[in-house]
Formats: C-alpha cells, structure tokens, sequence
C-alpha cells in the first residue's frame, strides 16, 4: 500500500513538475494570436511607406519622372533597375508585407466571433478587400503579368503568373462589391487601427470609388467601352469631392511612425537629392506659384539639377521645408487627382458632370489649395495654363494630353506611382533622355531576379506573354507610348 502511494505521488509530481516546465518556457512577452485589426494596420503603413519612401533602394520614381535628381550616386536616375534591385524590393513589399497581412487579416475577422463587434464586420472586410485591390491593382500597372490566383499561398512556392487584363478586370469586380457591401449607418476600424479614415466607411467608399475611377481611366485607351462604363459608374457613385477626402496615411512627428521624407532625408544626415532640372524648367516657363512650397531657392533663384548627371547639393534647389515634415501625411489618392482623371474622362467624351475644362480647372485649383499656394487666379488665366488657349496652341493630337497631361505632372508632385501612371498613360510632358541612361523610359518595373532564378518556368511564360522582361516594354494598358529619346 505504502508502494502504491508512493508512486501515486511520484507521478502527480512528476505531471506537475512538467507542467511547471512548459509554463516556464512560454514567453508571456509576445501575443499567440494577432488581431486582424492589427494586421489591417500593419498593412497600410506598409503600403503607405512603400509608396511615400524616396528611399533609393525602395522607390526611384521621383527620380524617374525627373521630380528629383541624385547628387552622386546616379545609377537610378539613369533608369538603372538592377544594381539596387528595386524591382525585388517592391514585390517583396507588396506581396509580402501588405497582400499577405491584409489575407491574413480577411481570414482572422471573418473567423472573429465577438458581440461587440460583430456589426463591424462587413465594413471592416469591405476595407481590408478596397485596400488588396489597390495594391493589386499597383502591381498589375508596374509589371504587367503578376502572380494573382495562385498568390498568396504558402504552401505554393512557385506560383503562376495571371493575365494582367484578366486580373484588372476582376479587379473591377471585387471593387464593385467591396463599395456595395459598406454600410455608412455603422462603423468599422477604430482611429488607432486605421490611420487614414479612422474607420469613417463614408471616406472609404468615396475612396473606393475614387480607385474604380482611376482604375476604369487606366484602361481607356484598350477597352474604351470597359473604362467608361466604370468611369461613369464610379463619378454617379461618389468620388472624392475636396482636399478633406484625400486617401492619405496620417504620420506622427517622431520615429518609427514619421513620414519616410523626414526619415530618409533629414534624419538620415545624407544630401542625396535636389531638384530635377525637368520640372524647376518647366515651372520656371510657367511663372508656377507653387515652386516656392515645392523647393527652395539658391540666391533667389529656383536651379534643378542635370537628369543624369552628378549635382552639388549646395548650388541646387532641395525639397521644400513641409515635404519632410515628419508628420506630413503620405498621399496614396487625392482630389486634385481625381479631378485630373475626371477632365482626361470628359476629353474623352465621358459624362462626368462637366467638360474638361471646368474638371482641369478644379484639379489645379485643388493642387493650388493643397499646398497652401498663393497667385491661383494669375496662373490659371496665363496663355499656357487656360484650357482653352493652350489647347488652340497646343502641336499636339489630341492637344488634350499635352495640357492635361502637363498640368497633371505638376499637381501630382511629389506623388510616386500617381505621377508615374499619368505620365506612361498621357506621354506628357516629354522627360529628357538622362545623361548616360541605361534604358529609355522605363515603362514598367522589370521583374525580380528572385523569380527568375526561382521560378523560372512561370516567369518565362509571363514574360513572353507581354512582350519582354525588358524596361521598355509596354504593358496591355499603354498603347501610345511616344517617348523616344
């Protein structure tokens, strides 16, 4: 008897020496689960870093479309994709670090049950499915062919590539029901999950709306019945309608959570950029008001550096004061875009709610309003800049493009992939060919070395189906490219 309770409590000691054990080695430190909410958040500082980011390794195309020039380090400035291979980073980022975490997100509110937020919930996906089409639909206008069906997946390595048309198109369709299924009587993310809106859904869906407006101008001159019919189906629907709609991530004044301006720029005590002698030119032409809330001067004077070649810091225009204010919001679609997108849809012949000249006016106007810039009404009466009189000067067929175009390249300053979709769509205004360039214009991202030499078989399909894994090469959307340098 004595035998028995002596094991009996050997084992019970045993099991609770064990259990003792495996407390010990858990780390009470680190959640097991992460919220949805969480991941939502995580994604759109991402998305929004990516696309804000003037860092060299990460997004060149401020000095692509001629915004900015390098001071000395000038490969990417001569269209030089590979020896930062900016490509590989982008893909990872967006694959990786916002699609992966807005599909994680998805899966891990849809399985929440909880009575305090479960009215959310429709919202909350509504917004998680807006914010996956615009980084597809981002990826889809850089590349071309991108794994889409098949993405995602973690057990599957080695994904096919998808049709880049067929993509945009479903696209269109889970947007289409993402902006039906909002409810704007109720809310969704709370103002610490969702540094854009703060959950408002009515901002979301003008949002959303906003992109199936974008999205419906990029495929205008490939699907011309496609583009308007989304065109005028976003406008009648509710797209942005002043400054205060602006689909901006709101950064805080100190690090990690600043904007990556302020980061790369001023707390990074490097000098690698001034002003690109392209636009300084071209404002110069224009008597533009704006310079002075765009860049600074050098003895009273606005001075851009030669595209390509190597500037000193010192006798060149910078970046103005607010563009790397830590806390300056990073701009992911605003107004004064859309009203651009509305007066290109109006020269079209699309019914938007008024011509292109009355859209045109607006977007500058917005532009104008935005920075805080004085001599509006000046500006929009010189001979260059009125709608009317520019397009009776203009040499160009259709003048449209070259007027609004233009226009458009100035108001979309400092806007990355905005400034980059207008410029390959409306082919103005024409860059100069880069001193010692390595390509002509890139007109898409190539794709990463990582997928060629891990997936080798997919990517040699994809690329042969677009023509080329080269940087000139048109994608499905952009069938009048006309920079030949």
């Amino acid at each position: 008897m004595k035998k028995l309770i002596l094991i009996l409590t050997a084992a019970v000691m045993a099991v609770s020496c064990s259990d003792n054990l495996e407390d010990l080695n858990q780390n009470i430190k680190d959640p097991t689960n992460v919220s949805g909410e969480s991941l939502f958040a995580s994604a759109q500082k991402q998305l929004a870093d990516q696309f804000v980011t003037p860092n060299v390794n990460l997004n060149n195309l401020r000095l692509w479309t001629q915004q900015l020039q390098e001071t000395t380090y000038l490969d990417e400035s001569q269209y030089d994709q590979i020896t930062r291979a900016i490509p590989d980073n982008h893909w990872r980022e967006l694959y990786r670090d916002v699609l992966k975490d807005l599909n994680e997100a998805d899966r891990v509110i849809a399985a929440t049950d909880n009575d305090l937020t479960n009215a959310l919930k429709p919202n909350k996906l509504a917004i998680v499915e807006v914010m996956t089409v615009f980084a597809y639909s981002n990826l889809v206008e850089t590349y071309g062919d991108v794994p889409y069906s098949e993405a995602l997946d973690i057990e599957n390595l080695l994904p096919a590539y998808d049709d880049a048309a067929t993509i945009y198109k479903d696209l269109l369709t889970r947007l289409d029901a993402a902006i039906s299924s909002m409810d704007t009587s109720v809310g969704s993310f709370s103002d610490t999950e969702d540094m854009m809106y703060s959950g408002n859904v009515e901002n979301w869906k003008k949002f959303a709306n906003s992109l199936k407006l974008r999205m419906g101008i990029m495929l205008a001159d490939v699907n011309p019945a496609l583009s308007q019919s989304t065109v005028e189906s976003a406008y009648t629907s509710g797209v942005f309608t002043s400054n205060a709609d602006n689909g901006s991530y709101m950064y805080r004044p100190a690090a990690p959570n600043n904007n990556p301006m302020n980061d790369n720029l001023v707390l990074s005590g490097r000098n690698d950029y001034v002003a690109a002698k392209t636009i300084i030119d071209l404002m110069n032409d224009l008597e533009d008001p704006r310079r002075e809330v765009y860049f600074t001067t050098v003895d009273g004077e606005y001075i851009g550096g030669v595209i390509g070649e190597i500037s000193a810091y010192a006798e060149h225009s910078h970046v103005a004061d607010r563009l790397v204010d830590p806390a300056e919001p990073g701009v992911l679609l605003s107004y004064a875009e859309v009203r651009f997108l509305l007066a290109e849809a109006a020269a079209r012949g699309y019914a938007v709610g008024g011509d292109a000249a009355t859209h045109y006016e607006a977007a500058i106007t917005a532009s104008f309003e935005y920075w805080g810039a004085e001599g509006l009404s000046d500006y929009l009466a010189s001979p260059a800049v009125d709608y009317d009189t520019a397009i009776a000067n203009s040499s160009s067929s259709p003048a449209w493009k070259q007027v609004i175009g233009t226009q458009a390249y100035l108001g979309l300053y400092n806007r990355t992939f905005a400034s980059y979709n207008s410029i390959r769509r409306l082919d103005y205004p024409i860059l100069v060919e880069p001193t010692d360039a390595e390509t002509g214009f890139p007109t898409r991202y190539l794709y990463p070395v990582g997928e060629q030499t891990l997936n080798e078989a997919n990517w040699s399909a994809a690329s042969s189906a677009i023509g080329g894994d080269a940087a000139e090469t048109r994608l499905f959307w952009d069938k009048f490219y006309t920079f030949d340098f």
